[in-house]
């Protein structure tokens, strides 16, 4: 059941359909119902069923949270559960990022929400990403875009701030986009009124030698220069899991994990 503040479920599909880029013929026809079918359901002429919110869902690539909703929004309970991440249903899935985590050393690795604010991070991270951060920014929850990008934050120590900022922005307003999430929204918003002294460019290109967007920092006087990778768990059922993402960082030349390698030995 919905309220006149509560968007319907068949408004909900459609927003879905169209930030996905299709069409309501080429929807019906990757789900196996008629056009006319789906176009009822969107305007709210036909109830759709529990199996058929979810067969839309599926192929509209749906995060579970909102499939959730999605069900919520047609008078049906939620089929996907969420526990937090401290509890014993999570155990495995914690202890899986932490050996991936730990295992990532010397080279910095964290794990974040959906929000992007930081679950856990190795110690590599902790030191080289956290080094001259407010204590503020690192309070819980603290969150690894606006640490990243907040000029007390480590924004001073990232040499190409403004080609990073641009990268992250842009990876941000994507999820935005095709999510259409409220808390992503306000985050982005947040982000990009912070400032930034150095000319942000609007198209990615390689600079000499780049096969990737870098993240230069100076940490103790070095350029450590990194690319990073991102991870998720691959056959989630429960929501939890589904938005926890790893990002790892790795060296980007041989100078900077010649650093990490000797540093890390120094600290142990």
């Amino acid at each position: 059941m919905t309220t006149l503040n509560t968007p319907s479920v068949g408004t909900l599909l459609r927003e879905h359909r169209r930030r996905g880029g299709l069409s309501q013929l080429a929807l019906a026809s990757q789900a196996g119902v008629s056009s006319r079918h789906l176009s009822f359901v969107e305007t709210g002429r036909t109830r759709p069923s529990r199996e058929m919110i979810l067969t839309l869902a599926e192929h509209l690539d749906v995060p579970l949270r909102e499939r959730n909703r999605l069900l919520l929004a047609g008078g049906y309970a939620p089929a996907y559960p969420e526990h937090s991440l401290r509890a014993p249903e999570m155990a495995p899935v914690r202890a899986a990022v932490r050996q991936v985590l730990a295992g990532h050393e010397p080279y910095p690795a964290l794990t974040v929400d959906r929000l992007y604010n930081i679950v856990d991070l190795n110690d590599a991270a902790r030191t080289l990403l956290g080094s001259g951060v407010s204590p503020a920014l690192l309070a819980p929850p603290s969150n690894s875009l606006r640490v990243g990008l907040h000029p007390q934050g480590f924004a001073p120590r990232v040499v190409n701030l403004g080609e990073w900022r641009a990268h992250l922005l842009r990876r941000l307003q994507r999820q935005v986009d095709l999510t259409g999430d409220e808390g992503l929204s306000a985050l982005y918003e947040e982000l990009v009124a912070l400032p930034c002294d150095q000319e942000e460019p609007e198209v990615e290109l390689p600079g000499p030698g780049d096969v990737v967007v870098p993240l230069r920092l100076l940490y103790r006087g070095n350029e450590l220069v990194f690319f990073s990778t991102l991870a998720v768990i691959g056959t989630p059922l429960e929501v939890t899991a589904s938005e926890i993402v790893i990002e790892a960082f790795f060296p980007a030349d041989s100078a900077t994990a010649g650093f990490l390698n000797e540093h890390a030995r120094a600290t142990h």
